[in-house]
């Protein structure tokens, strides 16, 4: 009968669960799972099985699963009975390694809360098979003159790892050595079983399984590793100039092993090895003869053996180094023919020095240079023989000669090599005249730097031929490069059809070359074309000193420096940067490289400013020493220009003022020298109304005894109140008396002219219009002293007022100057009359008065009863009646 397999499962669970239950029915209500200390595979499914000691009221319905704190779903449950039930889960490298088993303490009894009773739980111990052991490799070395009697293996155990412990065994024939490495054991035999095969497999295994590697099964030299050859010589023979002898002695006795060798070389100026071929070495030999080798070179050489069979097996070591140098041979090759011309100032002469380096394949030591010199191929101007080198070093070159070129002609130079064995193909150069046509050029070249190199690439102009037989064919190119902070110049050539190459020389870093491209049409140089390059860039040592151009203006100021030394540079200058500023503010102007001059515009003037410059190139920037300026106040021939400007200004201003003057001289003298009439021709009203008007002819007696004349102008409104109380506001009426006296001869006149009032007048604006009336007045004292009563003998002084509206005379104006003037002022006197001798006395009197008081006026009340006295008395002694034509003047007389 046939049973499921499931069955099958669940009936061993149940007998697991029986055997659990019988085993600790002493133990109530305890709670376990089976299996204890699994180890599980990850990757596979992993059934356990939880199970209770027997009782009626807890039951597998109240069992559940946990994974670390997580509850497994009851999908994954399957019950065995009525105290057991198992749970199925997946293994992860990422699962728990914690399984727990627990009762539902909500439908169990108070007594099962105790939780040491209702719960159990396993740790899982995760892990993969072992895999199987790959690439299976076994090795013997040499000890001494024998081979070593224990084996040593390598394999690969895989990548995936076991994470639980693996053993390892090996298996050599019938014995076996357990090893912990996972990847290497060695197996120790009794001697080693020369010319038999051998089996080797190793097995590894774990808790989860068991593989083993394929069998290995080889002839057992193949795993033999001998000792390098030794006593290893490299011989030269001077009959075979490209050839050397090499020696050497086995490692092992070839009773044991039968070896073949392999041997290779190289020059010592290269580190790539050649190999000999191992169809030449696989007999059996202890020397061999290197041949085609390059004379006069430095070789060195190293010999590995290993046994002769066909199995791999393993090469020995390499041996030590053997050294040797080829003999001498005659130079193979011409020397590298150079030239550099020096600029001249004459067309027809220049100079060329001569320079050449040793052949390429010199096959020796170079003792001299055979150079010949031709301006035409049928005349040779001059032959010269170096028999000496100053230098030892063939990279070296070498200066042979210094050449004046006369008449613009082309020169030829021939130069020949010479060693201790012979001499060397001829190399030729021409050197083209000035006269000569020029050969296609190179029109352009790049230079850029990478891996350390400096690399160079030119392109052909479209008129020249890379190789070939035509006159224009180029046939080699020159790569020329100069350093330009110490002079040092080196070339190489490249084949005619390259567009590129590296320099091969030794270049400085952060040193500027001018790299030249020269083809070479035959032994003509046609025109190269030359670059700055660097092989590497830096931040210049220092910066440019700037300096102030000339003197700095009101508002701009020029600024100059100079280019950094060139080997100071240590890069390209990709532009300047100009900073300029004046207490906190700054400014930035960035000028491109070649640049050494710049004009600030738009600085404020009268400023002190700091200035400084920063030079910058790819990698980086440097400020140059600052400088320091002050603008000026005034731009230059700014006060020139205003001097200039106010005196042609000014002088236009006279010229025109002289031309108005010229022009309008009318109008000018009327508003400024207005016309003054002469006091003489005025008419002065009388000094009283018993005058006539008319005017009598003084006399001269009586003109000599005038003593002075006093003026009163009229400049203030106050006055002319006094008269509006008893002059009638008429336009034809008058506004003021001019009362005069004449002292002296016994005459005196008294006039008065009435003027009409202008329409200010009207309007009670009497001061304005008295202002511009210039009023003439004089006074004559009456004989006596101020204060005191006159006589009835005195005369009453006589007062007048003109109503003229002429200026006033300089000695009028003049108070000081009546004394001195008082004979000129009454000689013009308009109106002077005469008085009776009998008054005479009186006026005398009046001027003693007049002299004593200082020219003054008495007082306005003494004045007024003075003048009614004094006109009493003149009318009783004239004895006659006159009847005025003017107006009484209430006021009296007006304080001066």
């Amino acid at each position: 009968m046939v049973f499921h397999s499931g069955w099958c499962h669940l009936l061993l669970w149940t007998c697991l669960a029986s055997l659990r239950v019988s085993h600790s029915s002493d133990e109530k209500y305890h709670v376990a799972i089976e299996p204890q200390s699994p180890v599980v595979e990850i990757g596979k499914n992993f059934t356990a099985m939880c199970s209770l000691n027997g009782t009626s009221k807890v039951t597998a319905g109240d069992l559940f699963w946990l994974l670390s704190k997580s509850i497994l779903p009851r999908e994954q449950y399957t019950k065995i009975n009525q105290t057991a039930v198992n749970v199925t889960i997946m293994i992860t490298s990422e699962t728990s390694k914690w399984l727990y088993c627990k009762c539902n303490k909500t439908s169990a009894p108070h007594a099962m809360m105790d939780s040491a009773n209702c719960m159990h739980g396993i740790f899982l111990r995760k892990g993969y098979p072992p895999e199987k052991p790959q690439n299976l490799s076994c090795l013997a070395n040499q000890e001494s003159a024998r081979i070593s009697s224990t084996i040593s293996c390598f394999w690969e155990p895989g990548t995936r790892g076991t994470w639980i412990k693996t053993n390892y065994t090996l298996h050599v024939g019938s014995k076996a050595a357990v090893t912990s490495q996972n990847n290497s054991g060695q197996i120790t035999l009794d001697s080693f079983p020369h010319y038999m095969d051998l089996n080797i497999v190793v097995e590894a295994e774990n808790e989860l399984g068991k593989v083993q590697s394929d069998p290995l099964t080889e002839y057992a030299d193949c795993f033999v590793k001998t000792n390098p050859p030794t006593k290893v010589e490299l011989i030269s023979e001077q009959s075979f100039e490209c050839s050397l002898l090499i020696n050497w002695t086995r490692p092992i006795n070839g009773v044991f092993v039968k070896l073949i060798y392999q041997i290779r070389f190289c020059s010592d100026d290269s580190h790539i090895w050649k190999e000999v071929p191992l169809s030449d070495t696989f007999n059996v030999m202890q020397s061999f003869r290197l041949q085609k080798l390059s004379p006069y070179t430095n070789y060195i050489t190293q010999v590995r053996c290993k046994p002769n069979k066909t199995c791999t097996g393993y090469w020995s070591d390499w041996s030590i180094n053997a050294t040797a140098k080829t003999p001498e041979a005659k130079p193979a090759s011409q020397p590298d023919l150079w030239r550099i011309i020096i600029p001249s100032t004459s067309r027809n002469k220049r100079k060329v020095v001569i320079l050449c380096k040793d052949p390429v394949r010199s096959n020796g030591k170079i003792k001299s240079f055979d150079m010949r010199v031709r301006v035409l191929d049928w005349e040779r101007v001059s032959i010269e023989i170096s028999n000496s080198r100053k230098n030892s070093d063939p990279n070296k070159l070498t200066r042979l000669k210094e050449l004046e070129t006369q008449d613009g002609k082309s020169v030829t130079v021939e130069v020949i090599a010479r060693n201790s064995v012979g001499e060397s193909p001829k190399a030729r150069l021409v050197i083209p005249g000035a006269d000569d046509a020029e050969l296609p050029p190179v029109e352009t070249v790049e230079c850029w730097s990478h891996s350390g190199q400096l690399w160079v690439k030119w392109q052909l102009a479209s008129t020249a031929v890379r190789g070939g037989l035509h006159k224009y064919s180029v046939t080699a190119f020159v790569v020329e490069w100069v350093s330009v902070s110490d002079g040092q110049m080196d070339w190489q050539r490249e084949n005619g059809n390259a567009t590129n190459t590296a320099i091969r020389g030794k270049l400085q870093k952060y040193t500027r070359y001018n790299v030249s491209v020269y083809p070479l049409h035959s032994e003509h140089i046609g025109k190269g074309l030359t670059i700055p390059a660097f092989l590497e860039q830096e931040v210049p040592l220092e910066g440019p000193s700037v300096r102030l151009k000339g003197r700095p203006g009101s508002s701009e100021a020029e600024l100059e420096w100079k280019e950094i030394p060139l080997d100071k540079q240590r890069g390209f200058i990709v532009n300047y940067t100009i900073f300029y500023s004046h207490g906190s503010e700054e400014h930035a102007v960035s000028v491109p490289a070649g640049t050494y001059s710049y004009q600030l515009k738009s600085l404020s003037p009268n400023t002190n400013y700091a200035v400084r410059i920063r030079a910058s190139t790819i990698k980086g920037s440097v400020d140059g020493i600052g400088n320091s300026f002050s603008t000026l106040k005034y731009a230059p021939g700014q006060i020139e220009g205003i001097v200039v400007g106010v005196c042609l200004a000014f002088l236009f201003s006279v010229v025109v003022v002289m031309l108005l003057c010229i022009y309008k001289k009318d109008f000018v003298r009327k508003h400024f020298w207005p016309t003054i009439p002469n006091p003489k021709n005025s008419s002065v009203s009388t000094w009283s109304p018993d005058f006539p008007s008319k005017v009598d002819t003084p006399q001269e007696n009586i003109l000599t005894n005038i003593s002075g004349v006093e003026v009163d102008v009229f400049n203030g409104k106050s006055s002319f109140e006094e008269d509006r109380n008893c002059l009638p506001l008429k336009k034809d009426k008058c506004l003021s008396e001019e009362q005069s006296s004449s002292i002296g001869g016994g005459s005196s006149c008294l006039s008065s002219q009435c003027q009409s009032m202008s329409d200010s007048d009207e309007n009670g604006d009497l001061g304005e219009t008295t202002a511009s009336t210039v009023q003439y007045s004089s006074v004559v004292a009456s004989h006596g002293y101020k204060g005191q009563n006159p006589s009835l003998h005195s005369q009453q002084p006589a007062l007048g007022r003109s109503e003229s509206t002429q200026p006033l005379l300089d000695s009028e104006n003049n108070g000081d100057m009546l004394g001195t003037e008082q004979h000129r002022h009454i000689s013009h006197d308009p109106c002077p009359n005469k008085i009776s001798n009998s008054a005479e006395s009186t006026q005398l009197e009046m001027e003693e008065q007049w002299d004593s008081e200082s020219l003054g006026f008495w007082p306005l009340e003494e004045v007024q009863q003075q003048w009614a006295s004094t006109e009493s008395r003149i009318l009783s002694m004239e004895g006659t009646t006159r009847t005025s034509n003017y107006m009484p003047q209430l006021a009296g007389y007006r304080t001066q």
